[in-house]
C-alpha cells in the first residue's frame, strides 16, 4: 500500500462551522485510525490547515474516502490536497 498526505485548507470563514463538526470530524479520523488506514493527522498549529498521513491502495481511494469526512461533506475546507508520499526513513518507511 502507499502512503498519501492529505493537507487541508482552513479558512477563518469556516472556524464556526468546523467547531460544531470538530467531534464527528475526530470520530471519523479515529474510525480510520482503528482500521490502520489512518496513520496519523494533526492540525497546524497557526490554524491554517491540518496534515493527515493515510495508508492506502490508490489516490482514487483516498480521494473517495475523503469525501466522507464531516468537514468536507459540510464544505468546511478552503482547499484540499491529496499527494502520494514516498517516506525513505523514519516511523512510517517500509
Amino acid at each position: 500500500m502507499a502512503v498519501f498526505a492529505v493537507h487541508y485548507v482552513y479558512a477563518a470563514a469556516e472556524a464556526p462551522g468546523r467547531d460544531i463538526h470538530r467531534p464527528d470530524h475526530r470520530a471519523w479520523l479515529n474510525n480510520l485510525v482503528d482500521e490502520g488506514t489512518v496513520l496519523t493527522s494533526g492540525p497546524y498549529p497557526d490554524g491554517t490547515g491540518a496534515l493527515i498521513l493515510v495508508q492506502e491502495d490508490s489516490l482514487d481511494a483516498v480521494t473517495k474516502l475523503f469525501e466522507n469526512d464531516p468537514f468536507a461533506r459540510e464544505n468546511l475546507l478552503a482547499d484540499k490536497r491529496i499527494v502520494e508520499w514516498v517516506p525513505t526513513m523514519g516511523a512510517f518507511s517500509s
